[in-house]
């Protein structure tokens, strides 16, 4: 069995050495053109005059294209076609696509966009979650409200009630990889793209309509991606078509990357929130009654903003059961980047949202942050507040086992006592549970595709509709076909995802890329297995069901064992078809996503992390000394992935919390546009002592090998570093910390002039 076993990536080979192909690294054809955005410098206006006689005029420039020369649509929205390629007449925020340069060399084309003569006559900007509430500047016609039992009256009744707002920062994507596309036309107007994204199926659909062609007309390839994060769901489209329209235009291959800067002011990033509430409890911090208020501030174009603000309400209970509560969303509409989907989906705004609280009850009451926790758990048949039935809440148990593993009670004591006894350096240790689940929101998405070769010789190709990022979801789904016919990896070989050979496919997101992928990869084996046992049990004359597949060979009971690659070409010879497609569509799903109401999930990923910290009180200066971390994987696909995944969520999630601070001033220009002023914590930034084990329960559900999805859950884990820096802060005196995120070393010095004041 190949399933279960902790291999290596299937490309770590090729990525320490730099054989690994990218987008930027396909030979490009004699004669290709390269692209790039000129944009705008204004957040909002209207264009008053548009003067390109410099661009064009510019070296090696072959091209200038407005809107007014796209040949059919002016759109590349994942969503409401709110989204054009190029400006038409207004700008809606700083960094906008205006014009698009065509030369004969990337750096050609970089240099020509900046000598474009555009005139914006500036209309007031709206760049701020205050701004917007103020203007009524919000997507869907107000704000949606989801409640349960009665909050209002729990509220009124409670014997304390504990209120507050914080702020949470937004976050850039910063794969290693940036934004790229190739696109080559072919004959009849037909047009091959590369492109590194996340979501091959959309930029095929945006691509066909930019260029006037049906869906069947438009191949999409990724072989891989330098990183996603959902940073690639979306916001490729543009690259895509541009390169489309342009390569149809001259008939000759078209390119276009982004460079850093460009990437990070054109490109969408997480959303930033604002969370208000009000929280009822008793005596112990159960949580009696609670009004939440989420206000989201999503940039100038819908894309993916309402599931994502969804999501963030889907997760305000995170791991805790919600009797009565109203939960309150603003979708606001600003004249910045237009946010979009980042690892966790909203859910990780939802969950600090909950901790954040639950960390105000505790502190405010003087009780165990972790006991307000506990005694706020889910128990198994409890439901949520949108009506899903908790199974297999094993969150109890797993902090029970964190908690002994990671010696809690003696490093608390010590912590304490290191404390008061240093005036400058404060401790903190903090611990946050993760309650994550697994399944699209829109429920059509939840469906993929494989297509699956057994040659004469035995080896095996297959094809699915995910897309690798790094993430080793090749490897896994590799290892359930190789499972499936009990051969060796080695005999398995996947290619790159491509739209003619598996249609229709949904983006490599929410955490389902192994779910669906590697049960629609099963389908195919098992169906072209289920062919070579039915043609051996007549040649054999024993029944389909005495030929077993085991250790790479094929046999029966009486019968000599053959080889698998013997019993392919048997197969062949006899006219067996050795190839097969395989679907999957997730079920029991369900979800009125306007009532708030239904089971939007298959499953839960459960998790558990404590984290160890230190701060200087006379600079804000902060490091995380240990993380003990129990995630929960299910029967985990492949071990050493599922880690990794945990291992770098963990600190993604840390970075978005601590360091990564995106800034923009008041004319609406990001600030922090390049690694020089916007920091992703760096391998020094990781834990000193770092502990990952993995909770092997199987999933309750059927899913692929009984596993549960690893990819977004154990970002949240993050948050137990956010917690054990307010924890530190707490030590310095007696006020409250009102800590914001992220908790950089000026905003950790600002809330330690909170609490000492």
């Amino acid at each position: 069995m190949s399933i279960g076993k902790p291999l290596p990536h299937d490309a770590a080979h090729l990525h320490v050495t730099g054989a690994a192909r990218y987008v930027d690294d396909i030979p490009t054809p004699k004669g290709t053109l390269h692209l790039c955005f000129g944009l705008s410098d204004v957040a909002r206006g209207e264009i008053t005059s548009v003067d390109l006689s410099a661009v064009r005029a510019a070296p090696g420039v072959v091209a200038v294209l407005t809107a007014d020369d796209l040949p059919f649509e002016n759109d590349v929205s994942p969503s409401i076609h709110d989204e054009p390629l190029l400006a038409v007449d207004e700008v809606f925020y700083l960094g906008q696509p205006i014009f698009l340069v065509v030369a004969e060399s990337h750096l050609a084309a970089r240099k020509a966009a900046r000598l474009g003569q555009i005139d914006i006559a500036p209309l007031p900007a709206i760049l701020t979650i205050d701004q917007a509430l103020e203007a009524d500047s919000r997507f869907e016609g107000g704000p949606v409200i989801w409640s349960r039992g009665d909050a209002a009256d729990a509220l009124a009744s409670a014997p304390h009630v504990i209120e507050g707002q914080f702020e949470m920062g937004g976050q850039e994507h910063f794969y290693l990889e940036g934004q790229a596309a190739m696109a080559l036309p072919g004959e009849d107007g037909e047009m091959l793209v590369h492109s590194s994204t996340q979501h091959p199926t959309e930029i095929q659909h945006k691509v066909a309509h930019a260029i006037g062609v049906p869906m069947h007309g438009v191949r999409v390839e990724t072989r891989r991606m330098g990183g996603g994060f959902g940073g690639k769901e979306s916001q490729g489209n543009a690259l895509a078509v541009a390169c489309a329209v342009v390569a149809r235009q001259t008939g000759r291959a078209c390119k276009m990357r982004y460079d850093r800067d460009d990437d990070m002011m054109i490109t969408g990033k997480r959303h930033d929130f604002r969370i208000s509430y009000r929280a009822g409890v008793d005596d112990t911090g159960k949580l009696l009654g609670l009004e939440i208020t989420q206000a989201a501030r999503c940039g100038w174009a819908q894309d993916l903003s309402l599931p994502v603000a969804d999501r963030a309400m889907l997760h305000a209970d995170n791991a805790y059961h919600l009797e009565n509560v109203e939960i309150t969303s603003h979708r606001l509409k600003t004249n910045t980047q237009s946010a979009t989907a980042f690892r966790g989906f909203g859910g990780p705004q939802g969950v600090l949202g909950i901790e954040r609280i639950l960390e105000h009850v505790a502190r405010e009451r003087g009780l165990d942050p972790i006991a307000v926790r506990q005694v706020n758990f889910y128990a198994d048949g409890q439901t949520t507040h949108y009506g899903q039935e908790i199974e297999g809440f094993h969150i109890p148990a797993m902090t029970d086992a964190l908690l002994d593993r990671a010696d809690y009670a003696k490093r608390r004591a010590a912590a304490d006592s290191f404390n008061a006894e240093s005036s400058v350096l404060k401790k903190g240790l903090a611990f946050s549970p993760v309650k994550f689940g697994i399944s699209f929101t829109l429920t059509h998405l939840n469906q993929a595709g494989a297509l699956v070769h057994v040659y004469q010789d035995g080896s095996i190709h297959l094809n699915h509709g995910g897309t690798e990022m790094g993430q080793g979801l090749f490897q896994k789904v590799a290892q359930v076909a190789a499972s499936v016919f009990a051969v060796d990896l080695s005999a398995i070989k996947i290619t790159a995802t491509d739209t003619a050979k598996v249609p229709n496919t949904s983006a490599t997101a929410a955490s389902s890329g192994s779910d669906l992928n590697g049960m629609a990869v099963k389908a195919a084996c098992e169906t072209i297995r289920d062919r070579i046992s039915e043609f051996l049990a007549n040649y054999w004359s024993v029944a389909p069901g005495d030929v077993v597949f085991t250790g790479g060979n094929v046999q029966a009971a009486g019968r000599a064992p053959i080889a698998f690659s013997e019993a392919a070409q048997m197969a062949y010879q006899a006219r067996v078809s050795l190839s097969s497609t395989g679907f999957y569509k997730t079920q029991k799903i369900t979800w009125d996503r306007i009532e708030g109401r239904g089971r939007p999930f298959l499953y839960f990923a459960l998790g558990v992390a404590l984290s160890e910290v230190v701060i200087d009180t006379l600079t804000g200066e902060n490091r995380i000394l240990r993380t003990d971390i129990i995630h929960d994987t299910g029967n985990s696909l492949n071990p050493a992935l599922d880690i990794g995944q945990v291992e770098g969520a963990y600190v993604q999630g840390a970075g978005w919390l601590t360091t990564e601070e995106l800034i923009w001033d008041k004319a609406g220009r990001l600030r922090t546009h390049a690694p020089s002023t916007y920091k992703i914590p760096a391998s020094s930034d990781r834990p000193r002592e770092f502990n990952v084990d993995l909770w092997h329960e199987p999933n309750q559900e059927d899913t692929v090998g009984r596993a549960k999805a690893v990819g977004e859950p154990p970002f949240m884990l993050g948050i137990s570093a956010w917690l054990a820096l307010a924890d530190a802060i707490s030590a310095c005196g007696d006020g409250f910390h009102d800590l914001n995120a992220p908790a950089t070393a000026e905003e950790v010095l600002a809330s330690v002039g909170r609490v000492q004041a």
